[in-house]
């Protein structure tokens, strides 16, 4: 399990060492066809900033070899914000009162066909939160049912469940699952989740090679922007953890995110840090160069123009039109979010906006079919 691999690895001599890292380290790693995660800390580092051109070119190169010009489309749909986790940043956290809904089956139907009247979307990422007493598995795999005649993909955002749940929902429909482990620094995890079934770093950490363990298509793994101060150690645990994944779970595709914390405008929890859109875009070239292969997605929690430009230059993946708020596409349309949505565009101008740039929105991209093909030849 990776939790054993990631007690091998000090979060301060990782961080010593990216900030150690010199112009010819970075120079070194842009030469290589296949880079290591010491190329991936050179490249993330401070000492990196002078070459985000060189670095940006070869991005784009790689992105176009691999993936084309298309860019994957997805909308995200939650289906309760009941939750018994106690997250200091997160709006579902359990000390927030708000109200809290489940949807019925009924609701989350009506949720897919109002999605279906926005575009054609074929992906569909189905977002919980942390409450299995309330809603378990099971609650997951009726909404995966009654998804199938709607959607051909379907991934989940869920809390991390036993190798035996994933392979039941397996079953039920569901090609991916997307979790962020949020921060891989165990010393201070608990500081940010002091008290719900999330505050167990090694069974979250854990949860993704349970993932592989029960043969699931597409895993996503991200680090949420702003909970440490060094987000560059943050970014390079999950760089070590994705390459133990690919060695061991090497039938799974691979996504990653980084999204940014926004300053909160009331008294909730502030950011740590701020990264920069130059930051982010030197992680998301870095990212690329390291891994030709993985998917780079941004969600709508970035700016339009962060997006667009990104869009040419690495990122493979994005949603559009994303409500973060339980039944937010028509039966609770002005519930509390979970988190700001900065772009705020439609769905049809996102599309739009991605054609003028050359890019060619995919809608459906893999389908099961393919696997049961490949395992006949």
């Amino acid at each position: 399990m990776f939790y054993d691999e990631i007690q091998k690895i000090s979060w301060d001599e990782t961080t010593e060492k990216i900030y150690k890292k010199t112009a010819d380290d970075v120079r070194r790693a842009l030469r290589k066809d296949r880079c290591d995660v010491e190329d991936f800390m050179a490249m993330i580092s401070p000492a990196a900033e002078p070459f985000l051109e060189q670095m940006a070119f070869l991005s784009r190169k790689y992105t176009l070899e691999r993936f084309g010009k298309t860019i994957s489309m997805f909308i995200p749909l939650y289906i309760t914000n009941s939750c018994t986790n106690s997250c200091v940043y997160c709006g579902f956290h359990i000390q927030n009162k708000m109200p809290r809904t489940i949807l019925t089956e009924k609701q989350i139907e009506d949720e897919y066909k109002a999605i279906k009247k926005i575009a054609p979307f074929e992906n569909i990422l189905l977002v919980t939160g942390e409450n299995p007493a309330k809603a378990d598995a099971k609650y997951i795999a009726r909404a995966l049912d009654i998804a199938k005649p709607y959607f051909s993909n379907l991934k989940i955002e869920v809390m991390p469940l036993s190798v035996e749940d994933y392979e039941m929902l397996t079953h039920h429909g569901m090609n991916g699952v997307i979790c962020f482990q949020e921060t891989y620094n165990e010393k201070n995890y608990n500081i940010y989740h002091p008290r719900g079934m999330k505050s167990k770093y090694d069974w979250r950490v854990n949860g993704f090679d349970r993932m592989g363990q029960a043969g699931v298509h597409s895993i996503g793994m991200g680090v949420l922007i702003g909970l440490e101060k060094e987000f560059r150690t943050d970014i390079t645990m999950m760089a070590y953890h994705l390459r133990y994944l690919e060695k061991h779970y090497w039938k799974t595709k691979y996504s990653v995110n980084f999204p940014r914390m926004r300053p909160a405008e009331n008294e909730g929890f502030q950011p740590n840090v701020i990264m920069t859109d130059k930051q982010l875009a030197q992680i998301t070239f870095a990212m690329r160069i390291f891994d030709h292969d993985v998917d780079i997605s941004y969600s709508t929690r970035e700016p339009a123009f962060i997006r667009d430009n990104m869009a040419t230059l690495g990122v493979t993946t994005m949603s559009a039109q994303s409500k973060t708020n339980p039944g937010g596409y028509y039966t609770y349309p002005q519930a509390l979010d979970q988190f700001t949505v900065n772009d705020e565009r439609t769905a049809t101008e996102i599309i739009s906006s991605l054609k003028k740039l050359g890019r060619e929105p995919v809608w459906k991209d893999w389908d099961a079919s393919f696997d049961h093909i490949k395992m006949a030849g």
